[in-house]
């Protein structure tokens, strides 16, 4: 977080005790903060290097003839935005990053995804990764998916990690129609990301009760229209869709009790895989996870997988020489229909368990 936006948190709380609608307006922009933006880790740079690119703009005039009414009432702001696709496949997959997030973060799964013989597309939102723009919003990400469809699609799965995730429930759920979805580190709806924004923040509840009227409004909605368009617990994913839920249990920029949630409520088409000291942002990283996704674009269930042999790259191989996390010692996933079971060696950190919607 630039140093401006920390000095902006710590003033909303003081604040709010005497003007809360001040203190509201000032968590609002910080929601909506893309800064700093992330860059390339080392690890990732020879997949992002190998992409093809292009670089398009949102809703930009010369597309308007070939886009439907649908994406016409979709509201983005004309910011170019890079478009990145690796492998030649017939099926496509489309990968949508977080909040303050890049394509760049999902290489290690790009890697497998183009072994397996899949084409893989993504894109930095606005105001994130190489693309313009300062300001975005969910809209962005669901028009983007929309317009890549058409181009790309149609998608055999969408996979989101993080606010992604909750960018890829509402595309499936609205315009971009997809057989799969894997949700990694992420929340079933906007209500979830605010409540724990607000918490982070310690908002007293007459300013989280405004910061939440502020936010709707800017969707031209009340809080009862932002529970209705954009929760997938409420409206969940079509009939047909399967779900990939993954959550670790340490994650402390999202904890997974909206996951759970999530899960449950797409019983007998839903898995859950819940990995142990991964944090946010390293789960897409490991091999649990990948051998997951995998499973659910391939149409396999996950107590048919086997592990998966990783595809190297030179830079992989340097991640790989780091000290592994403990879950890489524990126990294989255990799969299981409708009761969370784990088996587990004594003095090993609990391994990624996997659980089937009854």
């Amino acid at each position: 977080m630039p140093a401006s936006a920390r000095l902006v948190a710590a003033a909303i709380r003081p604040v709010g005790l005497l003007a809360p609608a001040l203190s509201a307006r000032l968590a609002l922009s910080l929601f909506f903060t893309t800064a700093p933006r992330m860059s390339v880790r080392d690890a990732d740079r020879a997949t992002h290097e190998d992409a093809r690119r292009e670089r398009i703009r949102v809703r930009d005039a010369d597309r308007a003839t070939h886009e439907d009414a649908r994406h016409e009432r979709i509201r983005v702001r004309d910011a170019e935005v890079v478009v990145y696709r690796w492998g030649r496949g017939e099926r496509s997959v489309l990968l949508l990053h977080g909040w303050q997030g890049r394509a760049s973060q999902f290489a290690p799964l790009v890697r497998e995804l183009v072994a397996d013989g899949f084409r893989v597309v993504s894109f930095d939102a606005p105001g994130h990764g190489d693309s313009g723009g300062r300001r975005t919003d969910v809209r962005d990400w669901v028009a983007l998916a929309d317009t890549l469809q058409r181009t790309d699609g149609p998608f055999h799965a969408l996979v989101g990690h993080s606010f992604g995730g909750f960018a890829a429930l509402t595309a499936v759920r609205t315009t971009v129609p997809a057989p799969h979805v894997a949700v990694i580190a992420g929340a079933s709806s906007a209500t979830a990301y605010l409540s724990e924004f607000a918490r982070s923040l310690q908002l007293t509840p007459a300013v989280a009760a405004r910061f939440e009227r502020r936010f709707a409004a800017r969707f031209g909605l009340d809080a009862e229209g932002i529970a209705a368009a954009f929760d997938a617990v409420r409206d969940p994913l079509p009939r047909g869709t399967d779900l990939l839920v993954v959550h670790d249990r340490a994650d402390r920029r999202m904890p997974d009790t909206d996951a759970l949630r999530l899960h449950a409520a797409h019983a007998g088409r839903s898995r859950l895989l819940r990995t142990e000291g991964l944090g946010h942002n390293r789960v897409l990283q490991d091999d649990a996870v990948l051998d997951a996704v995998q499973d659910l674009v391939r149409d396999r269930g996950a107590s048919a997988s086997a592990p998966a042999r990783r595809v190297g790259a030179p830079a992989l191989e340097r991640v790989a020489t780091a000290p592994a996390p403990e879950v890489a010692t524990a126990p294989d996933p255990v799969l299981v229909d409708g009761t969370a079971v784990l088996e587990q060696a004594a003095a090993v950190a609990p391994a990624p368990e996997v659980i089937t919607a009854p």
